[in-house]
């Protein structure tokens, strides 16, 4: 019988958890992955950095709410991985990061000898981050640690694990990996019940729906119970597109606005689920809220560890909102709130109050102007930049999945890299500042090379404009902000890339805009686009807060 290399090993495992696409860099040590590549096996994306294999593979898991699967050397290639492994972790993306490690013949546990990309405790790196760390030494226990990592990742809540494989384990035999069902976390009926009585007794009920409402597919659920309580919907950054824009319960702005806090705050009972109320969405806590708060989370320790609900439900969200649903079913009917009045009245206001204000009338104008023109199978990665952040909180959400925002680490340098993962799946629009592109510049190269629908919206501000923000506040010079751009059209042609400047097309009405971000996604080809704006930060962004 012909033995199968531990590498072949975890490809086919991975592949069996639905992985059609892993990201990988080659190394002298992790070159067992290459040679085992064939039919029915995970296609692995060359990319042009470490950071990039976990970026690619969060930008892919979060577009799919598949499994991600990264692929990285020993040493420099692993560490270089570990800051979008942060991220991952932050925003709690299913990931399998896999990397290799000297060999056991020349490894001594505690001592440094000084073998090519050697280090002290390599997994180590990843454990402050790691939903969980793997660290098998033969090929019997790698095939057991993929199948346990894979069951981790993709149990709620999700999140990335690493696991790390010598070598020479990677071209040793091993048994094929049995994986397992993710774990579901089933809310106890005495728990729903009071959930219940709590909601029946509210006269208007706000629900302020997280990330762990996507993780948990119970988008239908939230749906159905927003509109049988009459309710406005909330979201966290995590939580956009768990109801379709022009949904008329769907609050589809942040909370940080005074007029959507004020919709917040009039309730009686404020229904949090799948979130934890972090500092982002909620001000650091200073956001006014209602009287009462309920909150429904698959993590226990989110449920109390910024606010302390008075009802408290540890479970899956959607088993939770369907086991309420059919409590309140037997209950009469709640008379109407007048919630999409108040919905409609808010949001109205808020745009209309951003569009007067000559300092917002132009992010306005880009934000409308890439919700007219994204077409709904289409995902938005949005970086870090005063153009992300407009997106991040303002743009048009289609869809769940549409959305990728890094807020939870808040990484700058994340859109290039993850659109790189997205793009192998459908079109993304990447949305970037001048600064935050230059981290991941090289993958322009991924992006020509394997002809990636990707479209690279580059907003131009000359430098850091948030930073830049920070310091005109602080009375600070500007010391550290003013970057040197390249020559774009340059850039692009260097790698294939058609480019466009659209600097004379950025206005209030940003039709032009439009237009060439409408085009370039049609291409079905990678595109760059430039646009010149220093666009005030929303309000949305803690230096604006508390305006």
């Amino acid at each position: 019988m012909q033995q199968v290399s531990t590498a072949r090993r975890i490809l086919e495992g991975l592949a069996a958890a639905g992985v059609h696409t892993a990201f990988g860099l080659p190394g002298v040590h992790n070159l067992a992955f290459w040679r085992e590549v064939a039919p029915g096996l995970p296609r692995i994306v060359p990319v042009r950095h470490e950071q990039t294999t976990v970026y690619a593979a969060d930008g892919l898991a979060r577009a799919t709410g598949g499994l991600g699967a990264a692929l990285t050397t020993t040493g420099p290639g692993a560490a270089n991985a570990v800051g979008a492994f942060g991220e991952a972790a932050a925003s709690g993306t299913p990931l399998v990061l896999v990397a290799s490690e000297i060999s056991t013949a020349l490894a001594r546990p505690g001592v440094l000898r000084g073998v090519l990309h050697e280090c002290r405790d390599q997994a180590g790196l990843f454990e402050p981050l790691a939903k969980a760390v793997f660290r098998p030494r033969t090929g019997e226990q790698a095939a057991e640690a993929l199948a346990e990592a894979v069951r981790v990742a993709l149990t709620c809540p999700r999140g990335p694990v690493y696991l790390d494989v010598p070598t020479d384990v990677l071209a040793a035999p091993a048994p094929p990996v049995a994986l397992t069902e993710p774990s579901v976390a089933r809310p106890r009926p005495a728990d729903l019940d009071r959930l219940a009585a709590e909601v029946a007794a509210a006269g208007r009920v706000v629900l302020w729906a997280g990330g762990g409402v996507l993780q948990a597919g119970a988008t239908d659920a939230l749906d159905a119970l927003a509109r049988r309580l009459d309710a406005p919907v909330v979201t966290s950054y995590g939580g956009r597109g768990a109801l379709p824009c022009g949904h008329p319960l769907l609050v589809g702005l942040p909370p940080h606005e005074p007029e959507v806090a004020d919709l917040v705050a009039d309730a009686d009972l404020l229904l949090g689920v799948g979130t934890q109320f972090d500092g982002m969405t909620t001000r650091n806590w200073s956001m006014p809220r209602p009287p009462r708060l309920a909150a429904v989370n698959v993590d226990p320790g989110d449920l109390t560890k910024n606010y302390r609900p008075d009802v408290a439900v540890p479970g899956d969200a959607r088993l939770a909102l369907e086991g309420l649903a059919a409590r309140l079913a037997g209950l009469p009917e709640r008379a109407p709130t007048g919630a999409t009045g108040r919905v409609s009245a808010a949001c109205s206001a808020v745009w209309a109050r951003l569009a007067a204000d000559p300092r917002t009338a132009e992010a306005v104008g880009l934000v409308r102007a890439l919700g007219s023109v994204v077409p709904a199978e289409a995902v938005v990665i949005t970086d870090m930049a005063v153009a992300g952040y407009w997106w991040g909180g303002y743009g048009a959400v289609a869809r769940p999945r549409a959305l990728q925002y890094p807020i939870g680490w808040g990484t700058l340098g994340y859109a290039l890299p993850a659109a790189v993962g997205a793009g192998t799946r459908g079109p993304v629009l990447a949305i970037s500042g001048d600064g935050g592109l230059m981290y991941g510049l090289a993958e322009l190269a991924t992006l020509s090379q394997e002809r990636l629908p990707v479209t690279v919206l580059v907003v131009d501000d000359g430098g850091y404009g948030m930073l830049r923000f920070d310091q005109d506040r602080a009375g600070d010079p500007h010391r550290g902000v003013d970057l040197t751009g390249p020559d774009w059209s340059a850039l692009g042609s260097a790698f294939g890339i058609g480019t466009r400047m659209v600097d004379d097309l950025v206005g209030d009405s940003a039709d032009g805009l439009a237009a060439a971000v409408a085009e370039a996604l049609a291409s079905g080809q990678p595109r760059l686009l430039v646009a010149r704006a220093s666009l005030l930060p929303p309000r949305s962004t803690s230096p604006r807060w508390h305006e």
